[in-house]
C-alpha cells in the first residue's frame, strides 16, 4: 500500500475504507445512548445526565479514537500492516527481550487476539439486533419477529462467506457513505432545533457526572464504551488501505456524523425522555423510519462483514506463527489482496453469534458482552505499544509514560466498568477467549514437544550423506521433494521412504518452509538453495505470516535459479505422524505438558488440515509415509 496517496487515489481509498473499516464503529449509535439509560442504570435523562454522558461519548471518541490509534498506535505499523499480532511480531524481533517478558508479551498478545474472536461473534449479533429492533419503534407487534429476522439475516450472511466479497465490496464503501451522511443529517436536523445541546462539548460536564453519581458513574462508563467499539478495526486494517485514506475517513466523514447524531439523540431525549427506549430510530420521521431500518440491517451486515473478514484473516497469522493447526484457506479473489475463507472458522462463528443471539434475545442484554471483549483488546494494545515506543523506537521515557498511564488510564476505567458486569454476560467472551488461548497454547507447546521428539529420530544429514557413499542404494530418475522442520537433519520420512523402498531418486530436495516476522516476502528473498553431494539439495523458502504457503510456487522460484525439477517428475513426500500421548505428564528439555493437554494437542493433529492441501501441492504427486511417535 503506497505510504502517501493523493487525488482520486486518496479518494477512492477513503471510500473503500468507509465501508470495511468503519463499519462497527459506525453502527454504535443504534446501541450506545440507548444503552446508557437504561432502567438497570437507574439513570434518569435529565439535562445535567445527558450533557454528562454526552460528554463522555464524545471525549472517549477523541481520546480512544483520535488521539490513541489514530495519532499513536498506527504508527506501530509492520511493513504496513498493523492488528495485535502484527504488533506481538514486531516485538519479538527485539532479541533483548528477556525470556519471562517475552513469555509475558506473547501470551498477552495471544489473549488479546483470541478476545477479538468473542467480537467477531457478537458484533454481528448485536448489530443486527440492533437494527431488527427498529421494527419495534415502527409497530410493537412486531417484537417477536425481531430474534427470527435476526437469525435468518445472519445464517444468510454466513452462508455467503465462502463466495467471497470481491463482488459486493465495492458497493461497501457507497452504502456506508450513505449511511454516514444519514445519520448526520438526521442528528443535525435536531441538534438545530435546539442547539444548547452543544454545551456537552465542554468536558467539565463528564467531569460533574462523575462527581454527582460516584462509583455509580462507573457502571454507566461500560454502556459509553459502546461508541469506542470498533477502534481496533483501524489498526486491524491498516494494511489494507494505509493510514491517510484512515485518517481522511474520519476526521472528514465518520467523526462529525457520528458527533451530529449522539448529540441529536441527546437533544431529542432532552426534548422528551421517554425517547431514551431507542433514541436512534426516534431521530427519523415517520415516513423515513422503515427506509432507516433497512439501511441500518445494510450497514450491520457491512460491520459484522468486516469482523468476519477480520477473523479470517486473524486464523492466517495464527496458522503462519504456529499458533493454529492448519485449517483450509480458500482464496475468493484473484486480484484483491487478503481476501480469503476459512470454512472451519466461519462454522464455528456461525453457530457461536446463532447461539447468542438466541441466549441473550435482545441488544440491551448483549450490551455487558460486548464491552469485556473491547475494552480487553485495548488494554492490551496499549501494554504492548508501551514495548514498542520504549524498546523498540526508543522514544523518551518521560514520553512513553506519560502516553501509557493515559492510555491505561481510559482503558482500565473502560474494562473496570464492564468487568462488573461479568455475571451478566460478560463472561461469555472471556470464556471464548479463555478457551481459544489455551488452544493456541497447547498446539505451540506440542509442536515444539513434537520437534523435540523428531529430533531424538532423526540422522544427521552429513552421517546421512556419508551412509550413501556406498553405492549401493538403487538411484531412479527424476526428483523426490522431503518437506521438513529440520534443515539440518534428514527428515524422518526420508529414512522410513529408505528403509521401505530401498530407492531413492536422482534428485533429493530437503524442503523446509519457515514464517517470517513480517506480513509478507518479496519473490526475491522468498527461497534459497545449496548443493551437497550425492544428488541432494536443501531448500529454505520463507512466506510472511499474512501469507499462504504454495510449495509449487517455490519449485518454480528453485527452477529460475538454475536447479532442474521438472513439475511431472517431481514426487512430493510428507510425514504424518500418528501420535500417541503417554499417561504422564511430559516434562524433558525445560518444557511441560500436562495429560490432558497432551490428549487436546493429539486431537487438534488428527484434525488438522493435511500438509498436502495446506502446501498446495499437486494432488497426484504426493506420497504420505505414516509414523507412530510417543510423546
Amino acid at each position: 500500500m503506497e505510504p502517501n496517496p493523493t487525488g482520486k487515489r486518496l479518494g477512492i481509498l477513503t471510500l473503500t475504507a468507509l465501508g470495511v473499516v468503519f463499519g462497527d464503529i459506525g453502527t454504535s449509535p443504534l446501541y450506545a445512548l440507548r444503552e446508557c439509560f437504561k432502567p438497570e442504570y437507574g439513570l434518569t435523562p435529565t439535562p445535567a445526565n445527558v450533557y454528562g454522558v454526552l460528554s463522555l461519548i464524545l471525549w472517549s471518541l477523541i481520546l480512544v479514537v483520535s488521539y490513541k490509534y489514530i495519532g499513536f498506535i498506527m504508527r506501530a505499523d509492520n511493513r504496513g500492516e498493523g492488528g495485535i499480532l502484527a504488533m506481538l511480531a514486531l516485538i519479538l524481533k527485539k532479541d533483548s527481550q528477556r525470556r519471562r517478558g517475552r513469555a509475558l508479551l506473547i501470551g498477552l498478545g495471544l489473549f488479546g487476539a483470541a478476545l477479538l474472536y468473542g467480537d467477531g461473534v457478537i458484533t454481528p449479533a448485536i448489530s443486527v439486533l440492533s437494527a431488527m429492533e427498529g421494527l419495534t419503534v415502527h409497530n410493537a407487534r412486531l417484537a417477536s419477529l425481531v430474534v427470527p429476522l435476526t437469525v435468518m439475516i445472519i445464517v444468510g450472511l454466513f452462508a455467503v462467506q465462502r463466495h467471497g466479497t470481491a463482488r459486493v465490496g465495492a458497493a461497501f464503501g457507497p452504502l456506508m457513505a450513505l449511511w454516514f451522511l444519514s445519520i448526520g443529517a438526521l442528528g443535525l436536523a435536531q441538534v438545530l432545533r435546539d442547539a444548547h445541546i452543544l454545551a456537552a462539548i465542554n468536558p467539565i460536564w463528564a467531569v460533574r457526572f462523575f462527581a454527582f453519581h460516584d462509583l455509580h458513574a462507573i457502571t454507566v462508563l461500560g454502556a459509553v464504551v459502546l461508541a469506542v467499539t470498533g477502534a481496533e478495526a483501524l489498526y486491524a486494517d491498516m494494511g489494507h488501505f494505509g493510514r491517510k485514506p484512515i485518517r481522511t475517513a474520519w476526521f472528514w466523514m465518520v467523526f462529525p456524523a457520528l458527533l451530529l447524531n449522539y448529540f441529536g439523540q441527546g437533544s431529542l431525549v432532552l426534548g422528551n425522555p421517554a425517547a431514551a427506549e431507542n433514541p436512534f430510530f426516534m431521530l427519523s420521521p415517520g415516513f423515513m423510519l422503515l427506509p432507516m431500518v433497512a439501511l441500518a440491517t445494510i450497514a450491520a451486515i457491512i460491520a459484522s462483514q468486516a469482523l468476519i473478514s477480520g477473523a479470517f484473516s486473524l486464523t492466517q497469522q495464527c496458522i503462519q506463527l504456529g499458533y493454529s493447526p492448519r485449517m483450509s484457506i480458500v482464496h475468493t479473489s484473484a486480484k484483491e489482496y487478503g481476501q480469503i475463507f476459512v470454512p472451519e472458522v466461519n462454522y464455528a462463528l456461525a453457530i457461536g453469534t446463532v447461539l447468542v443471539v438466541l441466549g441473550f434475545q435482545s441488544s440491551t442484554a448483549l450490551g455487558a458482552a460486548y464491552g469485556i471483549a473491547v475494552t480487553g483488546t485495548m488494554t492490551i494494545t496499549t501494554i504492548l505499544f508501551f514495548v514498542i515506543s520504549a524498546h523498540r523506537w526508543q522514544w523518551p521515557m518521560g514520553k512513553v509514560v506519560a502516553l501509557t498511564v493515559l492510555f491505561l488510564g481510559v482503558d482500565l476505567s473502560f474494562l473496570v466498568a464492564n468487568a462488573i458486569k461479568i455475571e451478566h454476560g460478560g463472561w461469555v467472551p472471556v470464556m471464548m477467549a479463555i478457551v481459544l488461548f489455551t488452544l493456541m497454547t497447547t498446539w505451540k507447546r506440542g509442536r515444539l514437544i513434537l520437534r523435540e521428539r523428531l529430533q531424538e529420530i532423526t540422522m544427521p544429514l552429513d552421517a546421512f550423506l556419508k551412509s550413501l557413499s556406498s553405492g549401493k542404494i538403487l538411484r531412479v530418475p527424476g526428483t523426490a521433494v522431503f518437506m521438513t522442520s529440520e534443515a539440518g537433519g534428514a527428515p524422518v520420512v526420508l529414512l522410513h521412504h529408505l528403509k521401505h523402498n530401498k530407492v531413492l531418486h536422482e534428485q533429493v530436495i530437503l524442503l523446509s518452509i519457515g514464517t517470517a516476522e513480517v506480513p509478507e516476502v518479496r519473490d526475491v528473498d522468498r527461497v534459497d538453495f545449496e548443493r551437497m553431494e550425492h544428488g541432494f539439495v536443501r531448500a529454505n523458502a520463507v512466506y510472511g505470516f499474512m501469507e499462504s504457503p504454495d510449495v509449487t510456487e517455490v519449485l518454480g522460484l528453485l527452477r529460475q535459479q538454475g536447479l532442474k525439477a521438472r513439475p511431472m517428475e517431481t514426487s512430493y513426500y510428507l510425514g504424518r505422524e500418528q501420535l500417541i500421548p503417554r499417561q504422564k505428564a511430559w516434562k524433558e528439555g525445560g518444557m511441560t505438558m500436562s495429560i490432558w493437554r497432551k490428549k487436546l494437542f493429539a486431537f487438534m493433529a488428527r484434525n488438522a488440515q493435511s500438509a498436502a492441501a495446506f502446501f498446495q501441492l499437486p494432488p497426484n504427486r504426493v506420497v504420505e509415509l505414516g509414523t507412530q511417535i510417543e510423546f
